[in-house]
């Protein structure tokens, strides 16, 4: 009785008019809360009672009033408060909360979130053909929110996504593309056929261009994808005239084998290249935003500065590139767009007519990465030490490197020797199967 007593001093316990009980104590800032539930017998609201004054005295108590901020508002002040967010990766937050997580939860209140409607919103993304891969990341984002509100400010006692393996991507294995497949893929890439196509009744009719002169296909196609394809097919055996941009054959060259990133390559400058040495100087990185904005910023990682070795094979390459392309001058970009600025990730398919490029190399839905991704694999089957495969691709932490590793010996300097003699073999294998040497351009029509 008197330890009873002793709790009811902390706090106090009324009856409602419904004739259930409700408790009120005051909160560590000395200001009265009541308490969100009601119970049915005064014993059970005593023990409530008796659990909150434990939890204020050990400092696990959590304020109910701040934990009735609605999800979606605290989520939004999580991502802009967050520090150390790439530009990119504070796009894609905000884009995973307003799309996949505002619309189902967003209205919840922090401290009312349960593992049961995580759960209900994970299954209706997935039913809705949200894919695996960004419901994983979806489930991430929200779970880093939910830690930072148990964690840092208290809104509630513990952490309700507790899905086991809902954050986990089952992400497909990535093609390796072969030393030949690489050139074929920087010759074809930038290619466009000339030609149009055009409605007639009944169908879509093809018109192309034939040794500088247009000319109209008798067919009649039931769609204009099937005449798209014709066309490019035409350009690619030589039945259509085409036109080629070529300031797109090194960068692809120079991305797979010296395992750089897209955003490293493009925002290389003339004075970061020593065909001499044989190097390429990584030390920025364009960010292009979801906005449209770019960003000249330093790599993705710590280790992303470094200097990576370059093989010989493609040097004559780099060279031409500059010469045709790159102003005379060391501040200028070594792979510039078509008006001197900066490429574009987000128009660079069609610049370059990427997607067609990969399928002729039988190679449909390869991405632009899958070229690093390529080279890594390269630069694994030299033979390098952990740590030195670590320092090639730019990365902090051995998880992905180690994806890569076979055996240990060398360092860059080998990982390039290895990597030349690798294409120069391919490329010499290839020159007595064909009539032409590995990489050289026919031109078409």
């Amino acid at each position: 009785m008197a330890n009873r007593d002793r709790h009811r001093r902390f706090g106090n316990v009324r009856r409602r008019e419904s004739g259930r009980y409700q408790i009120r104590y005051p909160g560590p800032d000395g200001r009265i809360r009541t308490g969100p539930d009601t119970y049915e017998r005064k014993s059970d609201a005593d023990r409530a009672l008796v659990m909150i004054e434990a939890q204020i005295r050990s400092g696990e108590w959590t304020d109910p009033e701040r934990g009735r901020v609605k999800l979606g508002d605290y989520g939004s002040a999580w991502i802009t408060e967050r520090p150390g967010l790439r530009p990119r990766t504070m796009d894609l937050y905000r884009w995973l909360l307003r799309k996949h997580i505002e619309p189902y939860l967003g209205g919840v209140p922090v401290g009312k979130l349960s593992t049961r409607q995580i759960r209900e919103w994970r299954v209706n993304l997935l039913a809705n053909g949200v894919s695996v891969s960004v419901t994983a990341k979806a489930y991430r984002l929200l779970r880093a929110i939910m830690t930072t509100a148990v964690e840092d400010d208290k809104l509630l006692p513990r952490n309700p996504c507790r899905i086991r393996g809902a954050g986990t991507e089952d992400a497909a294995e990535r093609p390796v593309l072969t030393v030949a497949q690489v050139f074929e893929l920087a010759g074809q890439v930038g290619r466009r056929p000339v030609g149009n196509i055009r409605m007639i009744p009944g169908g879509y009719r093809l018109r192309f261009g034939r040794h500088g002169e247009m000319r109209t296909s008798p067919e009649v196609y039931a769609s204009r994808a099937e005449a798209e394809r014709t066309l490019w097919k035409m350009a690619s055996d030589g039945r259509a005239d085409c036109h080629h941009d070529r300031r797109f054959y090194a960068l692809v060259l120079l991305v797979t084998f010296a395992s750089l990133r897209w955003g490293e390559a493009t925002a290389l400058r003339r004075c970061d290249l020593d065909l001499n040495a044989r190097t390429v100087r990584v030390r920025a990185s364009y960010i292009e935003r979801s906005t449209g904005e770019m960003l000249l910023g330093p790599p993705k990682s710590r280790a992303g500065r470094r200097i990576v070795g370059i093989p010989e094979a493609i040097v004559p390459a780099l060279r031409e590139h500059l010469a045709a392309f790159a102003e005379d001058d060391p501040g200028a970009l070594v792979f510039p767009g078509a008006k001197g600025g900066p490429l574009r990730r987000g128009n660079f398919n069609k610049m370059s007519a990427w997607p067609h490029a990969a399928e002729l190399i039988g190679m449909p839905g390869l991405h632009f990465h899958d070229l690093r991704h390529s080279g890594n694999q390269f630069a694994a089957h030299s033979g390098a030490r952990l740590r030195d495969l670590m320092a090639r691709m730019g990365h902090d932490s051995d998880r992905a490197a180690m994806i890569y590793q076979h055996q240990a010996q060398g360092a860059d300097t080998a990982i390039t020797d290895a990597i030349d003699t690798h294409v120069q073999a391919e490329q010499a294998k290839r020159g007595d199967d064909e009539d032409g040497p590995t990489g050289a351009l026919v031109p078409a029509g």
